[in-house]
């Protein structure tokens, strides 16, 4: 099977130029309007192929069907998600850099010499040597999180069209906003959708299929002082800025991202504002475990209520939100869809990896909500970062895989 990396790299390059930042502030969604943009170029691009059921909703919703080419009948219809926004901590229209060939000497990227990729400090650099590597130009994201994602699926579904005699059935594309702010999948109609089972791509190394995620909460620290003239403040004033720092100097250091790795969880500050009179921290609850994520809950209300304590004249209001949960807790039921992506990716000649990953996609909401979807590799590394990079013959590979996952479906299902 021979995918049209030119065609790939092309689409990739057009996709990640356009700033689709996330903006977690925003009421909207989608959050931000360069995600329309994009969008609406993938609604041209995917009438352009050939794809019908073109339909982009008022949610930002992107639906589209290659329609079924198996003779054998009621083969499960199967989806495939990518999302269209880019992370919001870093600016989101890179100036992509391609790298043909690569030799394994350093890569340093122009806009920021500081940041640099070596094969000693990113050691899946070694695998991919002699491949066409992608960055961004050092200020920037480069998206591949996850517009390596959208170009795969276009890339599998112009494939699949332009060769109908390639047996699957139906298959659902649907691009969304707002993944990175944990929104992406919140207000889709599943039953318009109309899939038995679904795959995100959005995750790394080539023969990667995640089947167990974080479960996930979101936290807000509301805190209210007391104001006064800092002149005759002495015994009157509560700077609502100090008791938010007594907070985080509180959180345990062994429970932090930057201290822990494997199966453990952490909290994570993510933002404090405000003012002496009434100040704000965000957090984020990560944990594989509900047991953990109610351990850590009770660890921040515990901290809340000392400091309310210590402090009778402020108000502290601490409040939790459910963001995503572990998608290993419905799919060990029914492992029929990480069975069938290792077969098609064995099919591609890979080797099958899987890891409870930190972190979680838009599948771990979808199969909370009743449809199964793990998530496939689509070749990105170092995300989040100014050195984000990805491999066009790793992002070949997640097409290819796609194409064998329609055929296996259509023989297995």
């Amino acid at each position: 099977m021979t995918i049209d990396s030119a065609d790939l790299l092309e689409r990739f390059l057009r996709y990640v130029q356009i700033d689709t930042r996330a903006d977690p502030h925003s009421p909207t969604q989608p959050s931000t309007p360069g995600q329309w943009d994009l969008l609406r170029l993938l609604e041209k691009e995917l009438r352009d192929i050939g794809a019908t059921d073109v339909v982009l909703n008022s949610e930002g919703y992107l639906l589209a069907t290659l329609p079924a080419t198996s003779p054998r009948a009621g083969v499960p219809c199967v989806a495939w998600f990518a999302h269209v926004d880019t992370a919001p901590n870093l600016p989101g229209a890179a100036k992509p850099i391609v790298h043909r060939a690569y030799d394994g000497r350093p890569i340093i990227l122009p806009d920021d010499p500081k940041q640099t990729l070596t094969i000693e400090s990113t050691p899946h650099l070694r695998s991919c040597l002699g491949h066409d590597l992608v960055t961004a130009s050092g200020t920037t994201l480069l998206g591949s999180d996850d517009k390596s994602g959208i170009a795969i699926i276009m890339a599998a579904a112009r494939h699949l069209l332009a060769h109908p005699e390639i047996p699957h059935g139906e298959i659902r594309i649907c691009f969304n906003p707002d993944e990175e702010i944990a929104r992406g999948v919140h207000q889709l109609d599943l039953a318009r959708l109309g899939a038995d089972f679904a795959y995100t791509l959005d995750s790394e190394r080539p023969g990667q299929i995640d089947f167990e995620t974080f479960s996930a909460d979101a936290a807000v620290l509301e805190i209210h002082g007391v104001a006064s003239h800092p002149g005759w403040a002495k015994d009157v004033m509560v700077n609502a800025l100090r008791l938010a720092g007594r907070f985080l100097a509180a959180l345990p250091r062994d429970q932090a991202p930057e201290t822990t790795a494997g199966r453990t969880g952490f909290i994570h500050p993510v933002e404090c504002t405000g003012s002496a009179e009434k100040a704000t921290v965000r957090l984020i609850l990560r944990d594989f475990e509900l047991a953990g994520l109610a351990a850590q809950r009770a660890l921040l209300e515990k901290i809340t209520a000392g400091l309310q304590s210590a402090e009778p004249r402020a108000c502290l209001k601490l409040t939790f939100n459910e963001q995503y949960r572990n998608m290993r807790y419905w799919l060990e039921k029914d492992m029929r869809p990480v069975e069938f992506a290792r077969e098609a990716i064995a099919r591609a000649g890979l080797t099958p990896v899987s890891d409870a990953i930190r972190g979680g996609t838009d599948g771990s909401n979808l199969t909370a909500r009743g449809l199964p979807a793990p998530n496939l590799f689509a070749g990105m590394h170092q995300v989040h970062s100014e050195r984000e990079w990805v491999s066009l013959q790793d992002m070949a590979k997640a097409a290819e895989t796609l194409v064998h996952l329609g055929q296996v479906w259509a023989e297995l299902g």
